[in-house]
């Protein structure tokens, strides 16, 4: 299975890319939008493509040539504006997906966010990045595309567990980046994942066997 991870360099996608590249039968392509990024991949030996999200639909559809799964996990930070967060989270992700569709690319993983799907649940301060996250989710969804949309609790470096917790409304918790980026990679595989959507915190249960029970 070859993967196009877009937003490979970030915390999320770097995890998920060195994970594919050791695990017999994926290829990973690391997307990236500068050019020291390419280079430190392909330093890994890592397949990369040099495309900005910001650009045009055609650029991504170039970097889909003999891809089978679309891992999405760009985000545009938490040091931008509102202004970059519609660019990269909201209109990013439906170029991708446009791109897909074209490309005919039939498997799609979203990174969303904690809660994005329930408006009543959305925090204040950061709002304009939940609308960004809940209207590309539904724009995945509304594609017809083999989706599944992964919205993590709150974020840590920590090292990852190999447990958590799923399901369609979680209470807030935390989750460690790896353990989001083999989630992505067990959903990837698995056919119970597809056309799916979920909360994610760490939890009891084996990643995989979580997948497994959706």
């Amino acid at each position: 299975m070859n993967v196009l991870v877009i937003g490979a360099n970030g915390q999320i996608g770097t995890h998920v890319v060195q994970k594919l590249n050791t695990q017999q039968g994926t290829d990973p392509v690391a997307m990236v939008r500068k050019q020291e990024q390419v280079e430190k991949f392909q330093g890994q030996g890592i397949e990369t493509t040099l495309v900005d999200l910001e650009g045009s639909v055609a650029d991504i559809e170039d970097a889909m040539d003999s891809i089978d799964a679309v891992v999405f996990a760009a985000g545009s930070g938490g040091k931008t504006g509102a202004d970059k967060t519609l660019l990269i989270d909201l209109d990013g992700a439906a170029k991708a997906v446009e791109a897909a569709v074209n490309k005919g690319v039939k498997r799609f993983v979203m990174v969303s966010a904690f809660q994005a799907h329930n408006r009543n649940n959305w925090s204040e301060q950061i709002k304009h990045y939940f609308v960004a996250k809940h209207h590309a989710d539904r724009i995945l969804e509304e594609s017809k595309l083999d989706h599944t949309i992964i919205r993590p609790g709150a974020l840590t470096n920590d090292a990852g567990t190999g447990k958590i917790s799923i399901a369609e409304n979680l209470e807030p918790g935390s989750v460690t980046r790896e353990d989001v980026a083999d989630t992505i990679i067990a959903s990837l595989l698995s056919d119970n994942a597809v056309n799916q959507s979920f909360d994610l915190i760490n939890g009891d249960t084996d990643i995989e066997e979580a997948v497994k029970n959706l």
